[in-house]
């Protein structure tokens, strides 16, 4: 049993939890399924609900009040069980403070002047309290100004990195739920907190960043609930009873990197003995509508994995190199002992550049770690408030050797639960996957951003529109994107513009003042669509769905009755490998062509949302919008000859993936598109839009041999050039990193950045073979298309209703097929020449050799499946 998209119930946002539960192995689809809640010394029964539901249930009950706990359990009746299934383990659910009234705290923060213009240095803020009796229950509802860490008599609450994360701070500020019962004792107690600069007041942004983009103050909001035997509580809250004094961290920036001085901690500065540990004054309180206060909609920020280096190698007297073999974000944490006041300085870069770490590439992010000892023995440590993206690290003002023992790099980012495998037997093929998987990790952090190394991280709307496929293969990431939609929505203009980035934060000149732009915008309409596909949350798709039609009236207006949308500002093929260095937008392909593509695309996507909500009249008006542009669009941008006006790949490649062509220009489309490619010797001329694209509308045209080229290509620009060049991350430019070994001279020269790697999605449906054909995956197509000399491949992945996965090899009898289909699934497989046939939940070995060639009518009986057995 889970609750909505969380990883446990601790601290829901919403009093109507909805349920989900996956079926006993063998037991074939659900026909019904009863719930118990148990709450408040009762239980309550739904009885037998004659329902297939199973993902995302209605909540069976009365809402929850704030800080109520119940545990639920389910039992199911299905198709291939006589008797009811075994009751489910109890999963508990409890809901945080879901109305503003239950706050008491107010934000506190240092007293003391600080320079608004210039770095300054964090706080620390504490407060002493003494518990008398045994505590049964305590809660910790913590949020900030800033970035926190809290601690409670010296022990650290919770694991989780950049706390609370970056959302629309005046307009949604994230807390989090923690259970500290543990933490306390009898007697005297102190809870702390470490505060940091983060997105909130600290320099952030393009060309030098601009500081207090929200506010000016750093300040803690906690709130500690204490819940005796007797049923009496007692609240200890952020108030004017609270102390500050300032911490051994120097200075901390997201960007900058950060600057600890031991010798100026305590480690019992968050202990009832830590009072005297530094200069403690009374805190100042602050003010905050408390009615802004969110619980998450997904996980926070973790360290998820530790790497050491693969080689270490003295530099100088006193400096190291460390490459850890894998571009990554994160931090470095290090074991020292030396004399008092020896600073050691930590710098990170993704690649090299002659032997040395490349830093231009950063910019302004100067990604600098320093650590002064404090001569009091073995210090481990490892910076609070900053993430770095690099490969390689240099260690300065360290003169004995360094050991894999001493440094180890952590990886951070958002801790989703992963779901999507794909292997298959090309090796490049494998290592341009993973490097996906790194870029998606390394670009989770709370938001989905564009590159986690320089002085930008922000989240880029187009970016995530296309590979939010991708993505939703890979990792549960739905409620991680359903709450950053959110904000999407709360930062939409009143006229129904999108920005090109959110949270908004100043870009000027060329993204500010915002402008709408083709594909960018549109994530809009096309990743609540491609979650609900993918997840199955007909709610998350009604929730955006005012977003959605804002901006899809927007550009209505834009366009006019010419339908065409010809005019304004727009990035077209972002990043076309054509385009100069200094000029991203200006590749082969017609911008204004690529905005009315998406205009149809858009619309359609709309209609096909209201049809979806029941909303007949909005379905109706889109899809025929949809189809004016479409025929606007083939009048001005397809020419008689059968060509597109912008004789480019993504020009083909849009018209058929967005099926803006008639059934008889298809094909002639497709085959030019194909030529296109050979002409230039199956090497990438696509950027940001036709990539994602591409193979897809080759393959749809019969071309599958000329996707599985493009896939296969080495010479640059390709995807396995990048893996040829060493990639262990996908890269911002084709070339970021040229083929006689130095850097991309653009100003835009990311190593982990991951639009381009959008492809993947074509990997796991065409060459892996598992395609959705209902929301959630209840109805699943296994249909592998094997080429380009690739024998074999695997893929799986986690469905909301339980594991689908697809093994195929070919033999010298034909193609062998591995399937597993979820319990509670249909799915139909469409091997290779033979006539589709439709499976049963369990698994099944499937031989081409053994089934009807395609267009037969009646499969063999000799089709071999098994099944687990009922628990």
């Amino acid at each position: 049993m889970s609750f909505e998209h969380l990883p446990d119930g601790l601290g829901i946002g919403v009093p109507t939890p909805r349920l989900t539960w996956t079926l006993p192995a063998g037991g074939g689809s659900q026909e019904a399924y009863e719930l118990e809640v148990a709450r408040d010394g009762r239980i309550d029964s739904t009885g037998r609900v004659a329902e297939r539901d199973q993902v995302l249930v209605a909540w069976p009950g009365d809402p929850l009040n704030s800080r109520e706990r119940a545990t639920v359990r389910v039992r199911v009746w299905t198709t291939e069980a006589s008797e009811p299934s075994y009751w489910s383990t109890p999963s508990a659910v409890e809901a945080g403070l879901l109305d503003a009234a239950d706050w008491q705290a107010a934000p506190v923060g240092a007293a003391w002047p600080e320079d608004l213009g210039a770095a300054r240095r964090p706080a620390r803020v504490r407060k002493d309290f003494r518990i008398d009796r045994t505590v049964a229950r305590a809660r910790l509802y913590i949020t900030a100004h800033g970035l926190y860490e809290a601690e409670i008599n010296g022990r650290r609450v919770g694991d989780e990195t950049l706390a609370p994360g970056w959302t629309v701070y005046p307009r949604r500020l994230r807390y989090r739920t923690h259970d500290v019962t543990g933490h306390l004792t009898e007697g005297a107690n102190t809870i702390g907190a470490w505060l940091g600069d983060g997105w909130y007041r600290g320099k952030y942004g393009f060309d030098g960043g601009t500081r207090n983009i929200y506010g000016t103050d750093q300040s803690l909001i906690a709130q500690l609930e204490v819940t005796y035997h007797d049923g009496t509580t007692v609240t200890i809250a952020t108030d004017r009873t609270w102390n500050a004094a300032p911490g051994p961290i120097l200075t901390s920036g997201l960007y900058e990197g950060e600057t600890f001085d031991a010798r100026l901690h305590d480690p019992d500065w968050a202990t009832p003995s830590g009072a005297t540990a530094g200069q403690w004054t009374p805190v100042r309180t602050g003010s905050r509508d408390m009615g802004t206060l969110v619980a998450p909609q997904g996980p926070p920020v973790r360290c998820t994995q530790e790497i050491t280096p693969v080689a270490i190698t003295r530099t100088g007297d006193d400096s190291h190199l460390l490459d850890f073999g894998q571009n990554l974000v994160g931090r470095l944490r290090v074991t020292l002992d030396g004399p008092a006041g020896t600073a050691v300085t930590l710098r990170h870069a993704e690649v090299l550049e002659q032997g040395e770490l490349a830093t231009r590439p950063l910019r302004e992010a100067y990604a600098e770690d320093t650590l002064i000892l404090s001569g009091r023995g073995p210090l481990t440590w490892e910076p609070r408030f900053t993430l770095h993206g690099f490969r390689y690290a240099e260690v300065s003002g360290w003169t004995a050797d360094l050991t894999a023992d001493t440094v180890t790099a952590r990886v951070h980012h958002t801790d989703m639960r992963r779901t999507g495998w794909f292997e298959c037997s090309d090796p490049l093929v494998n290592r341009l996957h993973e490097n996906v998987v790194w870029s998606m990790r390394g670009n989770f952090v709370d938001i989905p951003t564009d590159c986690p190394q320089r002085d930008e991280r922000l989240g880029w709307t187009g970016d995530i529109q296309v590979f939010a496929p991708t993505a939703s293969f890979l990792y549960d990431c739905s409620g991680m994107l359903d709450s950053w939609l959110t904000d999407v929505g709360l930062e939409q203009l009143p006229d129904g513009t999108i920005p090109w980035y959110v949270p908004v934060i100043p870009g000027e000149p060329m993204w500010t003042p915002i402008h709408p732009g083709a594909a960018w915008g549109d994530v809009a309409t096309l990743t609540p669509w491609t979650l609900y596909q993918r997840f199955g949350d007909l709610d998350l798709l009604s929730r955006h769905y005012p977003m959605a039609k804002a901006w899809v009236d927007l550009v209505d207006s834009l366009a006019g009755p010419t339908r065409l949308w010809d005019t304004g500002f727009q990035l077209g093929d972002w990043l076309d490998p054509a385009a100069p260095p200094d000029d991203p937008a200006g590749g082969r392909t017609d911008r204004y062509l690529v905005a009315t593509a998406y205009f149809a695309h858009s619309a359609r996507h709309l209609a096909l949302t209201a049809a979806a909500l029941g909303n007949a009249t909005d379905a109706h008006h889109y899809s025929a919008l949809a189809d004016e542009v479409a025929d606007a669009f083939r009048r001005r941008y397809l020419l008689p000859s059968g060509h597109m006006t912008s004789d480019s790949p993504t020009a083909y490649a849009v018209a058929l993936s967005f099926d803006l062509l008639t059934p008889p220009q298809r094909q002639p489309a497709g085959d030019r598109l194909a030529q296109l490619v050979l002409d230039d010797g199956a090497r990438i001329a696509t950027g940001f839009v036709g990539t994602p694209l591409i193979c897809d509308a080759l393959t749809d045209t019969g071309h599958p041999d000329i996707a599985y080229r493009l896939l296969l290509q080495t010479q640059c620009p390709s995807w396995l050039y990048t893996v040829a060049m060493g990639a262990t991350t996908i890269w911002e430019r084709w070339d970021s990193l040229r083929p006689d070994g130095t850097l991309n001279p653009g100003g835009m020269t990311s190593f982990n950045h991951y639009a381009l790697g959008a492809v993947a999605d074509w990997l796991h449906r065409v060459v892996g073979g598992i395609t959705a054909s209902a929301p959630g995956y209840r109805k699943i197509v296994f249909r592998p298309r094997p080429g380009g000399g690739i024998t074999w491949a695997r893929t799986r992945h986690e469905t909301p209703y339980g594991t689908a996965s697809l093994s195929w090899e070919e033999t010298p009898d034909g193609l062998t097929a591995h399937i597993a289909v979820p319990e509670g699934c249909e799915a139909i497989a469409e091997l290779p020449g033979c006539t589709p046939i439709a499976l049963r939940p369990g698994e099944h070995v499937l031989n081409t050799a053994e089934l009807a060639p395609e267009g037969h009518l009646n499969p063999p009986r000799s089709v071999s499946s098994s099944r687990p057995t009922h628990p």
